[in-house]
């Protein structure tokens, strides 16, 4: 198993990609541990990583904020003695084009998508100095390097992601810290599963592939990235996509 023995800190494993990442990890051999804001979705991923034989740890997590943070990691130390990969999966949208966007969605979106990842970065990194050893996975998007109509705000957060996870590993790189980012494309997620019909066939329509992406696809990319398979490789944007944007 690629992560047998990790100890992994999921956010916003409550459902789409973060869940289908934890139990992805879970089924690779890693601890995993599940945040979200939604306690009732946090069960949920647990018991079904359980369910498979897998061991999780459930906790309710706001990464705006800190104390939220700073609970979640000394409940993983006290436990486990050890933080090896962290995925900063949260994120939230709030669509609107620029002239009718309000500062409620552009600062939302801004806190949980960007500063929620730099609050866990931040508090994660001093154990992975410690330890000389880690690997922090940030989720970017494609719409972070191409833009997207109506999403100023989502764009904005996603640019800077990538561009934190290249500053990142500049910094963290003589700790033995690898630090990456993975860039999905259009994916069926319970957000997509509600649009329209016709914006999927669109949305399809723009991969090479002639399809939308599954989450356990982008889970994959992440158990790669966390794996020692991947010792060489940081500050990279990895995109799962399928050539939506050639």
């Amino acid at each position: 198993m690629r992560l047998n023995g990790k100890v992994a800190m999921i956010t916003g494993a409550g459902r789409g990609i973060g869940a289908a990442t934890a139990k992805k990890f879970a089924r690779e051999g890693a601890k995993v541990i599940v945040c979200d804001v939604r306690e009732e979705e946090v069960a949920k991923t647990v018991a079904e990583i359980q369910d498979g034989g897998g061991e999780a740890l459930g906790s309710v997590v706001d990464v705006t904020q800190r104390k939220d943070v700073k609970n979640v990691i000394n409940q993983v130390i006290e436990r486990f003695e050890t933080l090896d990969v962290v995925v900063n999966n949260a994120g939230i949208t709030a669509d609107a084009q620029l002239t009718n966007m309000t500062d409620a969605q552009w600062d939302d979106v801004i806190d949980v998508n960007l500063k929620g990842v730099f609050i866990v970065t931040q508090e994660v990194t001093t154990i992975m100095k410690e330890q000389k050893r880690g690997v922090i996975l940030n989720a970017s998007s494609v719409v972070g390097s191409y833009g997207n109509f109506g999403q100023t705000n989502y764009a904005a957060s996603k640019w800077g992601v990538n561009g934190m996870t290249k500053t990142w590993a500049k910094e963290l790189g003589r700790y033995n810290i690898r630090v990456n980012a993975v860039a999905p494309g259009f994916i069926l997620t319970p957000m997509t599963e509600k649009m329209p019909e016709k914006v999927l066939k669109v949305m399809e329509e723009k991969a090479v592939l002639n399809r939308l992406g599954t989450v356990e696809e982008v889970a994959n990319g992440y158990a790669f990235l966390a794996s020692d398979e991947a010792s060489f490789i940081t500050g990279t944007i990895l995109a799962i996509d399928g050539g939506v944007v050639i």
